[in-house]
């Protein structure tokens, strides 16, 4: 607990002495793609099992039609838009293994998904995609990639599909902030990706002890490169 305190000491004081943090900057260029996790129901819709808590979050950030945005101007402009999305097969629910949250999304039969070769009963479940963004994600520029199985990419073939298809730097936004955006972007970092978060095409969930998207915010702006909000990067990517 001191070499904690201590370390977390060392930085604050660093922070105030050079002021505020460093932003490396990032620039969108034909080695970019955007990356967004989970666009499904169950996170984006009202009737989704999710948004009881991530539902303010959404609203507040305009999250929905952000994402459309990005959608949208990728399409406009020819950027790729891999779509690193989060299902549960019957098999998954046998894991012996589960954290806190993989318990109750589990439980709550979140993101469910009948057959792995089958989609019956996909089209408009909480997995399918959000009805709005399907006309997008249906078009040659959008890759689909296996699911991921926690929150993090390292379980499935994102940054296999990203390095075969040549992109090195990586626009993130997606759902939730502070779960499955933010491991993604912690692990690509990792993997050598530079990575800009789009902030308000992201949220979390807001409870009364916590607001996780206020937390995963701090993160982006520690770990990656630059921070955008949706209007920002949607003028950079429509000058490119």
């Amino acid at each position: 607990m001191k070499k904690i305190i201590i370390t977390f000491v060392v930085l604050i004081v660093t922070i105030n002495t050079y002021g505020q943090l460093p932003d490396p900057g990032f620039t969108v260029d034909s080695r970019t793609a955007i990356v967004i996790t989970d666009p499904q129901n169950d996170f984006l819709s009202p009737d989704g099992v999710a948004w009881g808590v991530v539902g303010e979050s959404v609203t507040a950030n305009n999250t929905v039609e952000n994402l459309e945005k990005l959608f949208k101007v990728a399409k406009k402009k020819g950027i790729t838009v891999f779509i690193s999305p989060h299902y549960y097969y019957k098999h998954d629910h046998d894991w012996k293994i589960e954290g806190a949250l993989e318990a109750l999304m589990h439980k709550i039969n979140m993101f469910d998904r009948t057959h792995t070769l089958k989609t019956d009963g996909f089209e408009g479940s909480g997995a399918d995609w959000l009805k709005r963004y399907k006309k997008y994600i249906n078009q040659d520029n959008v890759i689909v990639t296996n699911p991921h199985k926690v929150y993090g990419p390292e379980s499935n073939d994102l940054a296999l599909q990203l390095r075969k298809h040549g992109f090195d730097n990586v626009i993130l936004a997606g759902m939730s902030a502070n779960l499955c955006t933010e491991s993604h972007m912690r692990d690509l970092v990792e993997s050598g990706f530079k990575v800009a978060v789009v902030k308000d095409a992201t949220a979390g969930a807001i409870l009364p002890d916590m607001n996780s998207y206020e937390a995963a915010v701090i993160n982006y702006r520690m770990i990656a490169s630059h921070v955008y909000t949706t209007k920002e990067v949607v003028k950079e990517i429509e000058q490119f």
